[in-house]
């Protein structure tokens, strides 16, 4: 009987065993069957995602309807009598904006092969801006021009890699001459005329042109919002940190919330300060003179912060204790910057200084310093004004290797903040798209001064364009550079033929026509040209209506560049858009 029930219950067992094992496997095949339709699904839209590709004039064609719908949108912005364009956003109010690479890039087409026209638009604009930081329309117009005058040789058989290389020699030879023709910046009316020109404002001129002289070249000049109904300038002099003191009992001023040293002595080092032993024999000799002290320090904690207050409170000593600004690498920049800038010998380990062995005469000097709860400013003395020179070209220099445009950002501030102080505009307005635009206006103004102080001005309203276009030795010499090859010298004639675009344009936004207008300005002297805000015809270099060079050779170099691409394209090839597929009605839902 035993050995009957305990087959029986041996038999159950495994039965039990048997349906669990089967209840698993169906569990795992169910589980692994979503990851199969998932395989499925991804397999079908990656075979479903196929590209269109046209070739030869039909690949041109449509890039070239790409390329003129962004041109044309954002050229009548040209000139002093250039209109606004207003442009939709998904959120808050639109924006009304007379800038060219603001416009240019918020142009998206339905037909994805005429975007790709309208994305190499949009890079010529943003080179030029990021290079020169205005001449965007400029250089849009350029593009338009150079493309459609080489499509029509290419269409009559000329050989496009042949045209490239004319165009490409004949940007290059002009660029040369616009730096010849180039006059440099010599007084503030220059300036001035620049900036009113670039922001289309009398108002807007005159504000730059005082921040600027203020300032001098090596300061800086940034735009800021403001909460009033006008415009107003405020400058910050000297070396500003955007550290404030480490305690409130620093603080002399009580009314003002500040403390301010005369004459002091400046202490800088990267070191983290913690115990006052390390800053005694220092700190005992300025008792003997009364200097006050500035300690710039990565921080000063515990005891040695507590032994400092004292001292402060006591009238023993008059000292103040900052952080150093910035973090990491940058910070020792700064550091040093504040050593150089003051005359003090920058304590490190890297350069075998311990704060033990500090004397006096590793000190700095200010004529005045002032620390406030957020910031502090140190007004340093000319005596060393040839190690600040020094520095501000090094730091000009590592600007020009870096690529990083934050870093660059940095730099500049630094610059600033060595050279000269910091001139902040403050921009006010009735409505928040007023004030957008304005914004827009004075930043394309402070980059137009910017790229005229590096490299100079010409007549502006495009008569340096046309009066190279009517410079029969230039052409000559350009034509001879290039050979005898004769699609490349039809290259030539397509830019001198583009030349005249912007005049022509400017003339048609003041309601006249282009064509008469640059008829008139052909083969006059140098600077002579039409002034379309006085609808007059004269030598507008000497009534002020300047361009800066810069500008004028990246609007020539990029358009160049795009438009010869363009020509070369033989194969356009793009995504087929997908179709949205609606889903399924429920037959459920009534």
């Amino acid at each position: 009987i035993c050995i009957n029930s305990l087959i029986i219950h041996s038999y159950f067992i495994i039965m039990k065993l048997f349906i669990a094992l089967i209840i698993a496997i169906i569990c795992t095949v169910k589980a692994f069957q979503p990851i199969k339709q998932n395989a499925i699904a991804f397999r079908r839209n990656t075979l479903q995602m196929a590209k269109k590709l046209s070739f030869r004039e039909d690949s041109r064609k449509k890039l070239v309807e790409g390329i003129n719908i962004v041109a044309n949108a954002v050229k009548i912005t040209l000139g002093p009598k250039g209109r606004n364009v207003v442009l939709e956003r998904s959120y808050g109010a639109p924006e009304i904006v007379n800038d060219g690479v603001t416009i240019a890039r918020d142009i998206v087409l339905e037909d994805p092969e005429m975007n790709v026209g309208a994305k190499l638009v949009q890079e010529v604009a943003s080179k030029s801006d990021n290079k020169a930081g205005d001449g965007t329309t400029t250089s849009t117009l350029m593009t338009q021009e150079i493309v459609n005058q080489g499509i029509r040789v290419v269409a009559a058989g000329a050989n496009p890699v042949s045209l490239r290389n004319g165009i490409s020699v004949a940007a290059a030879m002009l660029s040369a001459k616009v730096k010849d023709l180039a006059k440099p910046v010599t007084s503030n009316a220059d300036l001035l005329s620049i900036a009113t020109i670039a922001s289309n404002s009398p108002t807007m001129g005159a504000i730059i042109a005082k921040a600027y002289e203020k300032v001098g070249e090596n300061g800086s000049t940034v735009v800021e919002e403001s909460q009033t109904l006008t415009d107003e300038v405020e400058f910050t002099e000297g070396l500003t940190i955007d550290r404030g003191y480490l305690s409130p009992y620093f603080v002399k001023d009580t009314e003002r919330q500040v403390s301010e040293l005369i004459n002091a002595r400046i202490l800088v080092t990267d070191k983290k300060i913690s115990s006052v032993q390390e800053i005694i024999p220092v700190l005992e000799q300025l008792v003997k003179t009364k200097e006050p002290i500035l300690i710039v320090a990565e921080d000063v904690t515990g005891e040695a912060l507590s032994a400092l207050v004292v001292n402060k409170l006591r009238g023993v000593l008059d000292i103040v204790a900052i952080k150093a600004p910035s973090f990491g690498d940058r910070r020792k920049a700064y550091l040093q910057d504040i050593a150089i800038a003051t005359g003090a010998t920058y304590v490190a380990d890297e350069v075998g200084i311990s704060l033990e062995s500090v004397t006096v005469d590793l000190l700095g000097r200010a004529d005045r310093v002032v620390v406030g709860k957020d910031s502090t400013t140190i007004v340093a003395d000319s005596a060393n004004k040839d190690a600040l020179l020094k520095r501000i070209a090094q730091i000009k220099s590592e600007m020009e290797l870096s690529e990083n445009k934050f870093d660059k950002e940095k730099m500049t501030e630094r610059i600033a903040a060595l050279g000269g102080g910091i001139a902040r505009i403050k921009v006010g307005a009735a409505t928040e798209t007023e004030l957008k635009d304005k914004k827009l206006r004075y930043e394309d103004a402070l980059n137009s001064v910017k790229s005229a102080l590096e490299m100079g001005v010409v007549p502006g309203g495009g008569a340096c364009m046309l009066y190279m276009s009517c410079d029969a030795e230039l052409k000559n010499n350009i034509l001879n550079a290039v050979g005898t090859n004769e699609d490349e010298r039809l290259g030539v004639e397509i830019m001198f033929r583009s030349l005249p675009a912007p005049m022509k344009q400017i003339a048609k936004n003041a309601g006249l026509e282009g064509e008469v207008v640059a008829e008139k300005c052909r083969n006059k002297p140098y600077g002579f040209g039409y002034n379309a805000q006085t609808d007059t015809y004269e030598d507008l270099l000497l009534t002020g209506v300047l361009d800066p060079a810069k500008v004028t050779i990246n609007a020539i170099e990029n358009a160049a560049s795009i438009a010869a691409l363009v020509l070369t394209t033989e194969v356009l090839i793009t995504e087929i858009p997908k179709r949205e597929v609606p889903p399924p009605a429920d037959p459920n839902y009534v």
